[in-house]
């Protein structure tokens, strides 16, 4: 009975440690926003055992101190934010490109799910997902004499999660101002 009682105390009391009592913050870049009061954050709060629990881009007014948060799947891949500004077509917004669904659905948001392209405002209070789900975002680069975003990709068409000859490739024209496909080549 003895042996039983010390088992179980010490089974319990390692399940009680092992509980997640405290949540770390995880501060993965922060992007200066060029000719604006704004700072963005991006974020993770992880527990205890390294398990991420949320994630998100936190867009900090340095003057008011006031914060925006834009909210993404905790398994979801932040990429490159990048600010586009080009003053003479009056543009100024942040590109993210993203993994934030999980196509396949089978085991998360992964390598083998698509990229997305993600506009957002200066501020943190436009968020506008450019390209389709289910387009697989490769390169992207932007025109800063039209303001127009071109980025290349393929549709999985035959649905096996691989990149092969009967997929369909195509390169994709947005207006930055408009936010709006132009063409597709």
């Amino acid at each position: 009975m003895k042996q039983l009682f010390a088992i179980t105390f010490f089974l319990l009391s390692g399940l009680l440690l092992g509980q997640d009592k405290y949540n770390y913050v995880h501060f993965d870049k922060l992007t200066e926003i060029e000719g604006t009061e704004y700072v963005i954050a991006t974020i993770e709060n992880r527990g205890k055992m390294v398990e991420t629990k949320e994630k998100y881009l936190l867009f900090i007014n340095t003057t008011n101190r006031e914060t925006k948060q834009i909210d993404f799947h905790r398994e979801a891949y932040i990429g490159e934010i990048k600010q586009i500004k080009i003053d003479s077509l009056e543009i100024n917004v942040i590109v993210l490109s993203a993994r934030t669904i999980d196509l396949n659905q089978k085991k998360g948001i992964d390598w083998e799910d698509p990229t997305q392209i993600i506009i957002l405002s200066t501020d943190g209070k436009e968020k506008t997902q450019l390209t389709e789900d289910k387009f697989f975002v490769r390169t992207w680069t932007v025109n800063k004499e039209s303001g127009a975003i071109v980025v290349t990709g393929h549709y999985d068409t035959n649905g096996n999660n691989k990149y092969d000859k009967t997929d369909k490739n195509e390169i994709l024209i947005y207006d930055l101002k408009t936010l709006k496909l132009v063409t597709r080549i």
